[in-house]
């Protein structure tokens, strides 16, 4: 907490209004001991830090960009999914901020206990449902029960979507998601107490000529276990951790059998047109480099090596004398 220090001059100031009347010590006693009482609301109750809200954060603006991709590829259309906000809420608030009527997909995260539910808004739900009969995906107000083929299609694209929440949790956690259910109604959806601490992930969605918002409830349950995962140390720590002995070997095997280019480059000489045109056999070039000066190998054009020119049986080859070095 960082307090207000007075100069010299307001102490003054302060003193001569108290003494004249102007101002009452117990007044100001009293406005100060207000300034201690913080109202605190236990039905909001913060169970999560503000590093731990970062963290989430992070793992579903991956989400997102996993989700943008997957989307843009299977509808063919413009999509735009970005993080808008995460808060923590009671459950009871999450399902009355939701609409009456919406898409309601419950994820299992095994090997995480508890449920995660992924509301979709009803324009992006129907947007996508008619991109993917062949339409424009444009805001749609039908908002009534599905029907069978609708509830198939729309539970066909977002069990798909698994594979780009496993992966953008893989960084925390490895987990297995599996499309439980796919609901319409929130009144027959109750996962936790009502008064239960949530995180609330909301997206901004463009589908198309649709828009609306996806928002991920997430109870604390799911997130109990791996809490300890979701500060800066972990993260930090998992930054520095010891590189895979077979992706190392797997990698300098490849790197290995690479096929580079290596010229020795004899020297370099200028001559004029008239002289190029009336060259014969046995006429000489003279070049920039005496005998007795080192050759340059160069590697994919980059000079590495100063070598000198020799034989080995009956092949033309040249022997490395010094690597050279960047400022050279």
């Amino acid at each position: 907490m960082v307090e207000e220090v007075l100069s010299q001059h307001e102490i003054d100031a302060l003193l001569s209004a108290i003494s004249s009347g102007e101002m009452d010590a117990e007044e100001l006693k009293t406005e100060e001991e207000e300034k201690r009482i913080r109202v605190y609301d236990f039905k909001r109750a913060l169970r999560f830090s503000k590093d731990q809200i970062r963290s989430i954060s992070r793992i579903h603006e991956n989400f997102a960009r996993l989700l943008t991709t997957f989307f843009s590829a299977q509808l063919r259309t413009y999509v735009d999914i970005s993080v808008a906000s995460v808060d923590q809420i009671p459950y009871e608030e999450f399902i009355r901020s939701i609409p009456r009527m919406t898409l309601l997909n419950l994820y299992s995260l095994e090997p995480l206990e508890g449920r995660v539910v992924m509301e979709v808004n009803p324009n992006i739900a129907f947007g996508l449902l008619d991109r993917l009969l062949g339409g424009k995906s444009n805001n749609i107000s039908k908002v009534d029960t599905l029907t069978e083929i609708e509830t198939l299609l729309l539970s066909q694209l977002f069990e798909k979507a698994t594979d780009s929440l496993r992966e953008a949790w893989s960084s925390i956690v490895e987990i297995d998601p599996y499309l439980e259910e796919l609901e319409v109604n929130p009144q027959f959806l109750q996962m936790v107490s009502p008064n239960e601490t949530v995180v609330v992930v909301s997206l901004n969605t463009e589908v198309g000529n649709a828009s609306g918002m996806i928002n991920i409830c997430i109870p604390h349950i799911v997130l109990e276990p791996i809490i300890p995962k979701l500060s800066v140390h972990y993260w930090m720590q998992e930054a520095d951790k010891k590189r895979d002995p077979h992706t190392y070997e797997k990698l300098t095997r490849n790197i290995k059998t690479m096929v580079v280019e290596a010229k020795a480059i004899l020297g370099h000489a200028n001559i004029n047109m008239k002289d190029l045109l009336h060259l014969k056999v046995e006429d000489v070039i003279k070049l920039n480099k005496k005998i007795d000066e080192p050759i340059i190998l160069e590697i994919n054009e980059e000079p590495k090596f100063y070598v000198q020119a020799g034989k080995v049986k009956d092949n033309v080859s040249v022997q490395v004398l010094d690597e050279i070095r960047k400022r050279e």
